[in-house]
């Protein structure tokens, strides 16, 4: 009888044992995020086509959690313009954008992409990227800071963007509804 308790006892711990090595491992699965991908000179804007190193200013991109494909952008404001519609806002997406403290505006380098829902942007400085007005990203809010006081605009976090920062000038196929107002300081 001791046996056969201590034979169940060892199979119940074995099988606590099986059970939170799944879990740790499914825990360790759910934070793991792909890694950046480096843009390419052949790479195409997957919202407007334009070749993304022909021209300055932050890049961003958006890897699907499901299929890890990649989106790539030839500006912050491109990435924004597709993530901030109703199909794409609750999709679950890896994103990075460019820290403009660490790279040029002309030809900013891979090495420096980022967390894009940690980053900190300045929107409506006075600095253009591929489609004109963009959304400067920096990795610290004072760094933004600098910029804003340098070039104008105004520092806001990625939670707080919304289609009205991407003033006039983002798709047109969005509903117009989202046009009006919301205080943000930004010149539309």
């Amino acid at each position: 009888m001791k046996l056969l308790r201590l034979a169940g006892f060892a199979l119940a711990l074995a099988f606590t044992a099986l059970i939170s090595g799944c879990s740790d491992s499914g825990e360790d699965a759910a934070v793991a995020r792909p890694n950046p991908v480096h843009f390419d000179s052949g790479d195409e804007c997957h919202v407007c086509g334009m070749a993304i190193t022909r021209f300055p200013g932050p890049k961003g991109e958006a890897i699907t959690a499901r299929d890890e494909q990649v989106l790539k952008f030839c500006s912050t404001r491109d990435m924004f313009s597709w993530l901030l519609q109703p199909e794409n806002v609750n999709r679950d997406h890896t994103l990075y954008v460019h820290d403009m403290a660490e790279t040029e505006w002309e030809k900013p380098a891979d090495t420096t992409l980022i967390d894009a829902r940690e980053a900190f942007y300045v929107v409506g400085a006075e600095r253009t990227g591929a489609m004109g007005p963009t959304l400067a990203s920096f990795a610290e809010a004072s760094a933004a800071e600098v910029f804003a006081a340098e070039f104008g605009g105004q520092v806001v976090s990625f939670s707080d963007i919304t289609l009205d920062h991407l003033g006039s000038h983002h798709d047109h196929d969005h509903d117009h509804e989202h046009d009006h107002d919301h205080g943000h300081g930004v010149t539309h």
